[in-house]
């Protein structure tokens, strides 16, 4: 079978696969989150740039929150990314997950965005 990390590799690895073949070179939004913080950024893989970042850490996200570490701190963040996606020129993006489940703090993230104007 294998370790943790290495399914969550494996897993990481095949969305990723499947992003690629799905997404005609949209750029990603990518998410990750820690126990205490939430990250995100939109990826443009074929130049290889960062587009757009936004994470809890921002000390104008920090100072609205109570910790970094839950589903209000994800709605912030999602927001803003929205926001700096679309100053950026980006509408349409492709979600990446990671290795996470779809639930809690990565599906609050990913409904703030949507309603921020990003399409994905």
């Amino acid at each position: 079978m294998g370790t943790q990390r290495e399914l969550q590799t494996r897993r990481r690895r095949r969305l990723r696969y499947q992003l690629r073949q799905k997404g005609n070179g949209r750029p990603r939004l990518s998410v990750f989150r820690s126990s205490k913080n939430i990250y995100a950024q939109v990826i443009d893989d074929v130049a290889g740039k960062t587009l757009a970042v936004a994470s809890s850490l921002e000390a104008a996200v920090k100072g609205q929150l109570k910790t970094g570490a839950d589903i209000d701190a994800a709605r912030t963040v999602g927001k803003l990314i929205a926001e700096r996606a679309k100053a950026a020129g980006l509408e349409q993006v492709v979600f990446d997950r990671g290795s996470y489940i779809y639930h809690g703090r990565v599906k609050a993230l990913a409904e703030a965005a949507r309603e921020g104007g990003l399409a994905f």
